[in-house]
């Protein structure tokens, strides 16, 4: 399987032409280095891969990506299975050991078996590894060994690529220099004893984003009393990171302290300046009444580091010539990370991505290495790539494996396809959706029936046609789990050809659906349900507009405008029942931003506004979602996806109840029906705005939904569209979700076959984690999309002067709400020399005062709004009151 002869990097220490093969640390450590296109021609062993896939599931994937790619020449050999270099365990010999040697006897005979083949130039095997002793038994051996640094420096043309080097070191040579700052952390074999026998708790490591010496624990396993344990200061922290799992120790009852609520952010001005760390840990203890302690421990022990790369940007060290330089990652629950690198003129002003490597107990920071440029930070491209990767969005373009599974183009409908399926061409099909979309995921039709009665169908993508369950294609729709939709770019969640052309469903075309079609009476009663795998031919994909135009139109009475009716009067209907049933309506300020055709700039923002064609649309969607999840459920019982809202505890209401006390309104709590009806009463005619304020109040006070399996779980009750059951179905091209719900009901009707993992609800379980998980980071990354964009779009402007309205009150700030961008932001209160703001509970309701002028929740005010560039890392949308004035 090797290259006659392989080319790559000139090398200083092997000019001839060789092979490298990597042991399994190097691998794991390493692995930045290895995927640079630099380096070529490598050989992977048996030994190797099975190692790295024990011991870390993201290294192990990314070396099968590498071992994939064609240009890179990784091969690998299967030593284990090779009469030559198979070795038996020897007696007293640790496996570890005996790994090491079977890596070193395939090294000597890939180096005999080179010399057998090529006559006239010798090709090397070169030995790579970072263990000393393995280095010098290879020697010994007559292998030629290199460390990885030595190899990389000795690459005459690419010097920068030392800078991707991980930085390791040996636990012995960290003592001699600096003092030590952290305590020693216990080994994990003593971890689990403790944890198992209760002197320690394991929990996650959750870094505070305001405050830099404090974190808390989530402890596992207590479901009805998730304890939160609270670290303060560094040597408590003992150099955990954000998302790690920790073992913590329990202080004494009289070392209890209460969360701080300072903002400390890490100036990293002076690193090796402990004694300053020290007295800003004295500035969070603040005196406390009692019952504000919480329970308080110490980090004593890593259990599982959760690193990922970070994304961020370098602080030059101002020392001249320096290589070491401290990196500020964007995402302020991290520390800062020190690197060296020689490039650190051209990397500043730069977004770049940083791996940690380790934490010595010396050392005020982590150690890592650089591992990419990411470009010029405030470049939209650059920003979009940093939000993608701050908030895990699988991004990267499909792969050759994963298109591979594609339909072949010209695709054509063929006698197979229509086995299981109802011709529904003849229908007069349209599909309604925001102007510009091309994932079209569903389309109605209604006509009248002989008897009277009324026809109505829900038509979805039949996507799970094109993806088969457990192929590269499936794997990978499953992984990312969402679309996610930015401002002005899509994440796919599957390929092109897909979502946009064979799967959506566009108008004069034959496409595969799968259908939900319901007897209705007049007064939208079903009467009977059926679900059945369609071939259709829509009519007209039209815009919310368009649709709402015909509707109104008097001229217009064909058939598309006449189904359109009547879908519209029945969704009023079933909207009225499930209004009285207590569902909630809660407005969110949602911003649209119009982009320049040209520069792609945001131009102007608007809210926006919901025509009536938006919620017929979304009614027969959430009628199809409950019909499906109710037929799904009576047929698996044990394993039907479905999705929950749970009601939210009645304490997180109190913010709710008081702002509406402040204004003599009453809102109701104890049931999602009181609570809408409370608010639809909380009207008021000095303030029309206040009824919005109140729903996007309420809106901050419920749970996340979320998907879970129905044999691991027994409370189904969606809470906002009270409704006892519900899934997703309805968007099978941007949401894996609905895909599984496809072919659960697919085997429910009989259209298509079962498979193992479809009914193994553990497997179901841990997608559903995932699906959650995307799902949240989705919505994460979207807002962010809409931060960055709305600063641009202030960045044109200069200050702007608007209207607010007061949503919080905090100890040192308002959070203002300003309706006409739908932006939501806080105002500050904290100036040398002036007098400290007060805040006062009067009846429970926060008031500030800022030295004469008292603000409450709700007050209307005006705010001057601008973007604050001081920061290049984080610019901010600034917002400073103008009147009252204070």
């Amino acid at each position: 399987g090797l290259e006659a002869r392989p080319g790559g990097a000139a090398s200083s220490l092997c000019p001839g032409p060789h092979y490298l093969l990597p042991d399994t640390n190097l691998l794991l450590h390493q692995i930045d280095i290895l995927e640079d296109p630099v380096i070529k021609n490598v050989i992977v062993l048996q030994t190797v891969l099975q190692e790295v896939r024990n011991r870390s599931a993201p290294v192990y994937k990314r070396i099968r990506d590498v071992i994939g790619n064609p240009e890179k020449h990784f091969y690998s050999f299967t030593n284990e299975h090779h009469r030559e270099t198979y070795i038996e365990q020897e007696q007293g010999e640790t496996s570890n050991d005996r790994n090491d040697r079977a890596i070193r006897v395939a090294v000597k005979w890939y180096n005999e078996h080179l010399k057998k083949i090529q006559d006239e130039e010798k090709i090397q095997v070169i030995f790579l590894t970072n263990d000393r002793t393995n280095k010098e038994k290879a020697l010994e051996e007559g292998i030629t060994a290199y460390t990885c640094e030595e190899y990389i420096k000795s690459l005459i043309a690419n010097p920068d690529l030392v800078d991707r080097l991980a930085c390791v070191s040996d636990e012995g040579k960290e003592i001699e220099s600096g003092k030590i700052i952290f305590p020693e952390h216990i080994p994990l074999s003593k971890l689990q004893q403790g944890i198992k026998s209760g002197i320690y708790l394991q929990g996650t490591y959750r870094a505070s984003r305001d405050n830099y010496l404090e974190a808390t624990v989530w402890v596992h396993g207590d479901a009805e009393e998730n304890k939160e344990i609270i670290i303060q200061g560094l040597k408590h922290l003992n150099r955990a990171v954000h998302e790690d799992i920790v073992a913590v120790e329990l202080l004494a009852r009289d070392e209890w302290v209460a969360p701080s609520s300072v903002v400390l952010q890490d100036d990293g001005q002076n690193e090796d300046d402990i004694e300053n760390e020290e007295e800003k840990e004295n500035i969070l203890k603040t005196a406390v009444s009692k019952d504000m302690l919480r329970p308080t421990g110490r980090v004593v022990g890593i259990i599982k580091r959760n690193w990922r790369p970070f994304c961020g940007m370098l602080s030059k060290s101002q020392i001249k010539e320096a290589r070491r330089h401290l990196f500020t990652p964007a995402d302020r629950r991290i520390p800062r990370i020190r690197i060296e690198t020689r490039q650190a003129d051209t990397l500043e002003g730069q977004r770049i991505v940083v791996a940690i490597d380790g934490w010595p107990r010396n050392s005020r920071y982590p150690n890592g290495h650089f591992v990419k440029n990411l470009g010029s930070a405030g470049d939209k491209e650059t920003e979009t790539e940093v939000l993608l990767l701050e908030h895990d969005v699988p991004h990267q373009p499909f792969s050759q494996g994963v298109l591979s599974f594609l339909p072949k183009m010209p695709w054509t409908i063929t006698e197979q396809d229509m086995k299981y399926r109802e011709d529904l061409r003849h229908l007069y099909v349209c599909s309604v959706d925001p102007p510009g979309c091309t994932d079209i995921d569903d389309a109605l039709h209604c006509r009248e029936v002989e008897n009277g009665n009324i026809e109505v169908g829900v038509h979805i993508a039949d996507v799970s046609h094109f993806i088969r369950p457990g192929n590269a294609l499936d794997e990978e729709s499953a992984k990312r789990g969402t679309t996610v939709y930015l401002c002005e770019k899509r994440i796919d969640m599957v390929p092109e050809l897909l979502s946009s052309n064979l799967c959506s469903l566009r108008s004069n075309v034959d496409r595969l659906a799968f259908s939900c079609i319901w007897e209705m009476n007049h007064k939208a009663e079903i009467l009977k349900t059926r679900f059945t795998k369609s071939i259709i031919n829509s009519k007209a994909s039209l815009t919310y507009a368009e649709a709402q135009m015909r509707i109104d139109s008097a001229a217009m009475n064909d058939d598309i405008t006449t189904s359109l009716r009547g879908l519209n009067k029945l969704a009023k209907i079933l909207k009225k029942k499930r209004i009285d049933n207590g569902a909630l309506t809660l407005s969110s300020p949602e911003v649209r931003f119009h982009m320049d055709s040209e520069t792609h700039d945001p131009i102007d923002l608007q809210t926006k506004e919901l025509k009536e064609t938006n919620s017929m649309v979304e009614e027969f969607m959430l009628l199809a979602n409950v019909s499906v999840a109710q037929k799904i459920y009576d047929e698996f019982p044990e394993f039907a996806l479905l999705r929950k809202h749970p009601a939210p505890p009645p304490s997180n209401y109190d913010i709710l109840v008081k702002a509406a006390k402040t204004k003599n309104l009453e809102i109701k709590t104890d049931s999602a029906k009181a609570l809408a009806e409370s608010l639809d009463k909380a009207e008021s005619p000095t303030f029309p705005y206040l009824n919005t304020l109140l729903r996007i109040l309420t809106t901050r006070c419920m749970m996340q939904a979320v998907y879970f399996c129905s044999g691991m779980d027994n409370d189904f009750h969606h809470y906002g569209l009270a409704s006892p059951i519900y899934t997703h179905f309805t968007s099978p091209i941007r949401r894996y979700a609905d895909i599984i719900v496809h072919r659960l009901l697919a085997v429910a009707i009989g259209a298509d076959g079962t498979y193992p993992e479809l009914t193994d609800k553990h497997k179901l379980a841990d997608m559903c984690k995932n699906l959650n998980y995307r799902h949240k980071m989705a919505q994460y990354a979207q807002r962010a999309s809409v931060a960055f964009h709305t600063q641009l779009f202030f960045k044109s402007k200069g200050v702007v002067n608007e209207d607010a309205y007061i949503l919080f009150v905090r100890k040192n700030a308002v959070v203002v709400l300003i309706p006409k961008y739908g932006l939501e932001g806080t105002v500050f209160f904290e100036e040398k020399g002036k007098p400290t703001p007060r805040l006062d509970y009067n009846n429970e309701v926060p008031s500030l005062t800022v030295e004469d002028t008292t603000l409450r929740v709700f007050d209307k005010v005006k705010v001057n709004i601008m973007l604050d560039a001081s920061n290049i890392q984080h610019q901010k949308i600034r917002m400073v009151l103008v009147e009252p004035k204070v």
